[in-house]
């Protein structure tokens, strides 16, 4: 069985401070879970000669705040804070090689379609993930296909976001 994502020993920045992995929780019926109306990224860091580098960094913290700007979310902090957000996720857990996983999200302050009176909550986890399709792929190759479906187009949904 896997170990689950909610029992592990580390930090999380919530909110902006780091609290311990086990005790960064979020309501269950806090808007996003039920309405899906949040943003996240998914970033990689990688071991180099000089510690983890995380790739494409601002790239992702900018999408983040499209994504969110798309959602009319206005996120509590600045690009800089959340990418130092990300930094001490990598740099408090200890990792070299990451998955870094920020997110914004709206709370449980009230239940409804609308979103305009919820605060909006980020955090930032980063835990340990080897090669996305194993150690063997790296060396031997993949096998991949080219989907038949179409994508939508940009005006049908908000696939910006």
């Amino acid at each position: 069985m896997l170990p689950s994502m909610s029992d592990r020993d580390g930090q999380i920045w919530l909110d902006g401070e780091l609290v311990d992995w086990r005790d960064a929780k979020v309501h269950v019926l806090t808007h996003t879970l039920h309405y899906g109306m949040g943003v996240f990224e998914g970033v990689r860091a990688y071991q180099t000669d000089k510690g983890a580098a995380i790739f494409r960094l601002q790239e992702h913290t900018d999408r983040l705040f499209r994504s969110a700007h798309i959602l009319g979310m206005t996120l509590p902090f600045t690009k800089e804070e959340l990418n130092e957000a990300q930094r001490a996720a990598v740099r408090e857990n200890d990792l070299n090689s990451a998955y870094i996983r920020p997110m914004a999200f709206f709370g449980s302050e009230g239940m409804g379609l609308r979103a305009d009176n919820l605060r909006v909550h980020v955090m930032v986890a980063a835990w340990e993930w080897p090669a996305y399709m194993g150690e063997e792929a790296k060396t031997q190759g993949i096998k991949i296909r080219t989907s038949s479906y179409t994508r939508h187009h940009v005006n049908i949904t908000m696939c910006k976001a």
